[in-house]
């Protein structure tokens, strides 16, 4: 069974939407109704040293004016503290909360959830496989905090 190159990204695009729509749906049972996948986006590229609107910007392939949008929101929801650097007043400091880590937590757990339906649905040793496979070909860490702004 051979398909087209453009059928086989449709079809790894609904995969991911698919995945992520679901995770949506159960943090807003669970409590969060007001988070998105754009939120995990920059909470994790926080964690992982964007300090600043322009760093978070940069980071999401956003504009600093959508990355200032985008940690005003998370901090009035509680996701993310924003403090006055101690050593230099012009910069604010951005730390992601126990509600933010809590979150970001809960959602890692849904998708460990939905992996698990999907095996029930082609077995464990396909869904591994594929995994693999797709880790062959894009590598074991192929999730790039710029997808946001590549999908505007």
């Amino acid at each position: 069974m051979s398909g087209s190159g453009a059928h086989l990204a449709s079809l790894m695009l609904a995969g991911f939407r698919t995945l992520v729509d679901a995770t949506m749906e159960e943090l807003t049972r669970r409590g969060h109704p007001d988070f998105r996948p754009v939120h995990e986006y920059a909470l994790l590229a926080i964690e992982a040293g964007a300090a600043s609107a322009s760093d978070l910007g940069r980071s999401l392939s956003v504009s600093k004016q959508a990355a200032a949008k985008t940690i005003a929101t998370l901090e009035r929801r509680g996701y993310l503290s924003v403090e006055l650097d101690p050593e230099d007043g012009r910069r604010k400091r951005l730390d992601v909360t126990d509600r933010g880590r809590e979150v970001m937590r809960m959602g890692a757990a849904i998708f460990d959830e939905l992996r698990a339906e999907w095996a029930k649905t082609i077995g464990v040793e396909r869904l591994d496989s594929l995994e693999a496979d797709l880790e062959r070909l894009l590598g074991a860490s192929p999730l790039r905090f710029d997808t946001p702004g590549w999908m505007t």
